[in-house]
């Protein structure tokens, strides 16, 4: 039973949110609820924590990213997929979003507590979460406008009744920070009053009102409902643009960062450990600010990562990469980046602003525009419009470079910018069409028109095991290329996502780190060559007797002298 202690602190949190709302609200009906919620949940459950460690690493995937002939349930499939090819390699699998949805690969949801009949069932998920961690979606900031909810909304019926936000004219949303190039708000006429709704991502995805306190009591529940079933991992999507305030820039508000607090309160009553991410693609500090004290997101998005590391490849120079890594403050115990390269978005660009320059960015895109990139937009001041994100696979981002027109480096280039993100401070997380070094799904795109179709490949269970049987196809050497990676990984406390790091300039060439395990016995330097030159770096130290855990054979100039060669990666460690 949660002690008065603990309910005084979800009682301060329920007041910093709903300080100033529209709607008339009972704090004490709220907190009854929100106790019961607690109080009934930890009596079907003992207590259960979760380990953290180097052996820490997600698959993100789909529910059906892997389909069958056979008449069975994809999860099913995939999870067949797991036990042959990745069980070994990954503690944790991200499953996109599982719910009916209209639109947008799941993130239009209709029913929080379904799965798609599809993809399988709730006894699909707990199944796989008897053995690894699951993590999922909680689509927080809108849903479907096919959906239930939004049917009783229009009906001003149980659930969905005051469920989405509506504004009128008055509402100024002259500084609203825009992810999206759309038109914003839709008139609607069917109630007493002219009134908007707002739709942040798409027309068919339609805002929720989080001031209303029982779109926050419903969210819980959905949560809860989720551990119920083996989830243990929480995304929040799109979380930043929760609450709006006229006026205002209408991301980030403070209530935003109350309601995961108070999240982040409710999961640490729960008998179950659990984690919250925050999905924040925005600009560096915004990101960085959902860690709050501590008190918010277990995990962030390293979202800076992915275009700084592809710049540095494709422009041969470590410089900006070097400068972020020496500012990126180092997490704290409970708290960690969740690395990655790729996803099912694109590659955004709002994670550079103030770290590449205009110029710099724009090379970027033009660079990546001549390896097949298409981009998507979002609307800015005065109705123009900038890019958002670069909608390309990895390997085709990285495929040829202005110094490397043919493409000769290419898998060296794939290889190591994988092995940087696996051993930076964090937990790595790999897109599952990145293990085979899947290029764009041009036949999707041309189909649907949706740029982001273009990295959203689906594979036939028979095709891919057939081609990872044949060691010389190009899905069989990147599969094996980056499972060799996370199986080295798995053996280093200096890889622990808490360990220390630290940024060495060794040239503009050249992007090195090191890592030191928490009890200091085991120190790491992870060094890549970013250039299509053999190179001789020099270290401060005498490294000749520690091991390159890549490979048996580390080339020592002299005592404190290496070898690269292009685009090579090393990992020195002293055991």
């Amino acid at each position: 039973m949660l002690s008065q202690k603990d309910q005084k602190r979800i009682r301060s949190k329920l007041k910093n949110i709903y300080t100033q709302d529209n709607f008339k609200f009972n704090i004490n009906f709220s907190l009854r609820e929100i106790v019961e919620i607690i109080n009934k949940f930890n009596k079907k459950k003992n207590k259960k924590k979760k380990i953290i460690s180097e052996k820490t690493s997600v698959v993100i995937c789909y529910g059906d990213s892997v389909l069958s002939n056979k008449p069975k349930k994809l999860m099913r499939t995939f999870h067949n997929f797991f036990q042959k090819k990745l069980r070994n390699l990954f503690n944790t699998v991200h499953f996109l979003p599982f719910y009916p949805s209209s639109s947008d690969s799941g993130f239009a949801v209709k029913d929080h507590y379904k799965i798609d009949n599809k993809l399988g069932s709730w006894s699909d998920i707990s199944k796989f979460s008897k053995k690894n961690d699951v993590m999922a979606d909680i689509v927080i900031n809108h849903s479907s406008a096919r959906g239930l909810w939004f049917r009783n909304f229009l009906r001003e019926k149980k659930p969905g009744k005051d469920y989405f936000l509506k504004v009128n004219s008055k509402f100024d949303i002259s500084k609203v920070i825009r992810p999206r190039d759309h038109k914003l708000l839709k008139r609607i006429d069917i109630f007493e009053n002219k009134e908007y709704l707002w739709r942040t991502f798409s027309p068919d995805q339609v805002d929720l009102n989080f001031k209303n306190p029982a779109v926050l009591l419903r969210f819980i529940k959905i949560m809860i409902n989720l551990i119920n079933h083996g989830v243990t991992i929480f995304r929040l999507d799109a979380i930043a643009y929760l609450w709006k305030e006229n006026g205002t820039k209408c991301i980030n508000l403070k209530q935003t960062h109350e309601i995961i607090k108070l999240l982040r309160i409710i999961c640490s009553f729960l008998n179950v450990q659990t984690i919250i991410v925050t999905e924040t693609n925005l600009p560096e500090k915004e990101n960085l600010s959902y860690f709050g004290n501590n008190d918010e997101a277990n995990w962030i998005y390293n979202f800076s990562l992915p275009p700084l590391l592809i710049h540095s490849f494709l422009f041969e120079n470590s410089t900006y990469l070097n400068k972020w890594s020496k500012k990126l403050p180092s997490t704290k115990k409970g708290n960690s980046y969740l690395n990655f390269i790729a996803s099912h978005d694109g590659i955004g660009m709002r994670p550079v602003e103030g770290i590449l320059n205009k110029k710099t960015i724009n090379n970027l895109l033009k660079r990546l525009k001549k390896n097949g990139s298409r981009f998507s937009f979002r609307k800015i001041k005065n109705k123009s419009k900038k890019v958002y994100e670069a909608n390309i696979t990895i390997i085709d981002a990285l495929k040829k470079t202005d110094f490397d027109n043919k493409g000769k480096f290419f898998f060296e280039r794939y290889i190591s910018a994988h092995s940087i993100m696996i051993a930076f401070e964090g937990v790595p997380a790999i897109y599952f069409n990145s293990l085979f070094g899947t290029s764009n799904d041009e036949a999707k795109y041309v189909i649907t028109g949706n740029n982001r179709d273009i990295n959203r490949y689906r594979w036939s269970e028979k095709n891919i095991l057939k081609l990872l049987q044949d060691k010389r196809s190009k899905q069989s050497i990147f599969y094996e290329g980056i499972s060799n990676l996370l199986l080295i990984r798995r053996k280093q406390k200096a890889f622990h996502p808490n360990a220390y790091r630290s940024t060495l300039n060794l040239s503009p060439k050249i992007f090195c780190f090191k890592r030191v395990s928490i009890d200091k016995k085991q120190t790491i330097l992870c060094m890549t060559n970013l250039s299509s030159k053999v190179l001789f770096p020099k270290i401060d130290r005498k490294c000749n007797n520690w091991k390159n855990l890549l490979d048996n054979n580390c080339s020592f100039v002299s005592d404190k002298k290496l070898k690269l060669n292009p685009f090579q990666t090393i990992w020195l460690s002293n055991n």
